[in-house]
């Protein structure tokens, strides 16, 4: 059983890769979970999982003749993390398309995959791991104009057949309700969770640990283990998942 969820954003900022650690930890109690940094430009998941000595990553993987995936892949807080370099040669070097086949090979052994995915849809490398998930899960803060970004991220998930997990709110203050419950009314799924805006998030991407590691009593943390348990995984055959994964066409950007 295997279901891949795409965490996105319409722009860079949000705590997309704080909730996809953070998910990951949560769901890890229940399920065996895989974390791939599908954002190949702009990495960052390595520093917040305390990997920034990581060799390999995902860049060596991604070059044709390059590293196998289960050497690009580590065991961190209870799930496995797959991290991207950021020398900027590697990621030139890389082969986005590759992705595919890397994604298909996780597949076999995770009943959770999620996919940090880079925050725009301005790239073929950017929108790939949308349209490689079954669901996205849209994170956002509670702003119109990030609802806005938001509602593009769905549209294109829509587009392309992939399903809308949920929203999830990030750096949530007390005056944002009225934002919240304008995403009820235009985003398909649930509101996962309201996260608080909190210096223990900042404090554990400073330590480079994730959120449920470093300050698991938060109320921060206490939210997203809220998320995980609202997003219901959805098993499914991984040999048709990897099958799937395989012979995705890349889309031009939109």
């Amino acid at each position: 059983m295997v279901e891949a969820f795409a965490v996105a954003s319409g722009k860079g900022g949000t705590g997309k890769t704080t909730t996809t650690l953070a998910l990951g930890m949560a769901l890890s109690d229940e399920h065996d979970v895989t974390v791939v940094d599908a954002d190949t430009g702009m990495a960052n998941l390595l520093f917040h999982a305390g990997l920034s000595d990581a060799d390999p990553t995902l860049h060596d993987v991604l070059v044709t003749g390059g590293a196998d995936v289960e050497a690009a892949t580590y065991e961190r807080f209870g799930m496995r993390v797959v991290p991207c370099g950021t020398s900027l040669a590697a990621f030139e070097a890389a082969d986005p398309e590759r992705l595919r086949d890397v994604v298909a090979d996780l597949a076999a052994d995770a009943d959770v995959l999620l996919l940090d995915s880079p925050a725009t849809l301005a790239s073929k490398s950017a929108v790939l791991p949308v349209v490689l998930a079954d669901r996205t899960v849209v994170v956002l803060e509670p702003t119109v104009p990030a609802l806005s970004d938001g509602l593009k991220v769905q549209e294109y998930a829509l587009s392309y057949g992939t399903g809308v997990a949920g929203v999830l709110f990030n750096k949530v203050r007390e005056d944002a309700d009225g934002t919240v419950e304008k995403a009820d009314r235009y985003f398909e799924g649930p509101t996962l969770a309201q996260v608080p805006d909190s210096d223990a998030v900042r404090r554990a991407r400073s330590a480079g640990e994730p959120l449920l590691a470093h300050a698991p009593d938060s109320r921060a943390a206490a939210a997203y283990r809220e998320a995980a348990a609202v997003l219901d995984v959805r098993p499914g055959d991984e040999g048709a998942v990897a099958d799937r994964f395989r012979s995705a066409v890349i889309p031009d950007p939109p």
